[in-house]
């Protein structure tokens, strides 16, 4: 598989200076092209986006209101994609903070083509009441990727994002939240199922008060959002999110033979997890897996894998399996020593097994 950085390359720097020159005959293409594309074998996704936005600003017309309209006239004429487009958000969030009006209309004109959540957040940070009026306004817009941007650039813990403080207040964000919950586009309603678990992590109290609120509207997309929303909560065991999407967390469950195989494996290799679920009323369980990881000074927080969701039925046994593989990620480093599983079902540890990872080279 490519690595993303190579999507910003020669054929995404071609493509945006096309854009340009098509509306702008003016504008020194292949100066661009050359100076864009200089350098960048080295860097990381982002310093190349830095890169050719950079060249962007030095090529592009002044002052910056031009620009803008020069890059509304470009993806009006010659749409654009992630790639080609990315430089060009990054451009208007890097130089166009004294031009908040010319600013914002440029990210509704590129966001359809090239998502513009990073590049809107200089802007709820300098100039937050023009910029959240905004994001009311798109949240109703017909464009589905403008109701996005208003739910998914406002998000208090977007990944890769700077942080804005006045994100850390979800009343700041929730009216907005407020009219997406039960959008029609899945690409919406993702976005505010995001950022309603990333209220869980610091306000979940307000976060489970929202989603009451908005179970009680009724709704399919709402009751897909709520679902999503409090994944981490589920994962946790908070007792309310389970209620919430209809988990009794004291329901008597048990599980029983619960295997583990192998006990003694390389990092790189893989278990087979294997238990019976029983109960003598009708129960409705989530079912995870938590797997506690050995680290390099002991043993680190306990990761929580989602494995399925059952009904299970009384005196009827439900068999469950899963395959797990111990291999490193980017997030995560493996470490040889003991590791242990457990299987929780609506939020409580019913059985756990110990299983030993060793180097595998």
């Amino acid at each position: 598989m490519a690595d993303l950085k190579d999507h910003i390359d020669d054929a995404s720097i071609t493509r945006l200076a096309a854009a340009l020159a098509r509306v702008h005959p003016a504008f020194p293409a292949a100066d661009f092209r050359a100076a864009a594309g200089r350098g960048l074998e080295p860097l990381a996704l982002k310093q190349r986006v830095s890169a050719v936005s950079a060249q962007l600003a030095r090529f592009l017309p002044e002052p910056f209101p031009h620009a803008a309209r020069v890059l509304r006239e470009a993806v009006a004429a010659s749409p654009l994609d992630m790639w080609s487009g990315w430089p060009a958000t990054d451009y208007v969030a890097a130089h166009g903070l004294a031009h908040p009006d010319d600013a914002l209309a440029a990210l509704a004109a590129l966001t359809p083509h090239a998502t513009a959540e990073f590049a809107i957040r200089p802007y709820l940070a300098a100039h937050p009441e023009r910029t959240l009026a905004q994001l009311h306004t798109w949240a109703t817009d017909p464009d589905q990727h403008l109701r996005r941007l208003a739910s998914e650039g406002s998000r208090p813990r977007l990944p890769w994002a700077s942080r804005v403080t006045m994100l850390a207040d979800p009343q700041v964000t929730l009216p907005v939240l407020d009219r997406l919950h039960d959008d029609p586009e899945l690409y919406v309603r993702r976005s505010v199922a995001n950022h309603l678990n990333d209220i869980t992590k610091d306000h979940p109290d307000v976060a489970l008060a929202t989603a009451r609120r908005w179970a009680a509207s009724g709704g399919d997309g709402t009751a897909w959002v709520i679902r999503h929303a409090l994944r981490s909560l589920v994962k946790q065991g908070h007792p309310e999110a389970l209620g919430l999407l209809g988990f009794d967390h004291g329901a008597d469950v048990t599980v029983t033979g619960l295997t583990v195989t192998p006990t003694t494996l390389p990092i790189g290799g893989q278990v087979t997890i294997a238990f019976t679920l029983t109960a003598d009323t009708g129960v409705r369980a989530a079912v995870d897996y938590v797997v506690h990881h050995a680290g390099a000074r002991g043993p680190r927080a306990p990761k929580v894998f989602k494995l399925t969701t059952a009904d299970i039925e009384p005196g009827l046994p439900r068999q469950v399996t899963r395959r797990h593989t111990f291999q490193h990620v980017s997030v995560r480093q493996l470490y040889p020593g003991p590791h242990r599983i457990d299987i929780q079902v609506n939020g409580r540890v019913l059985a756990g097994a110990e299983i030993t990872l060793e180097d595998g080279h």
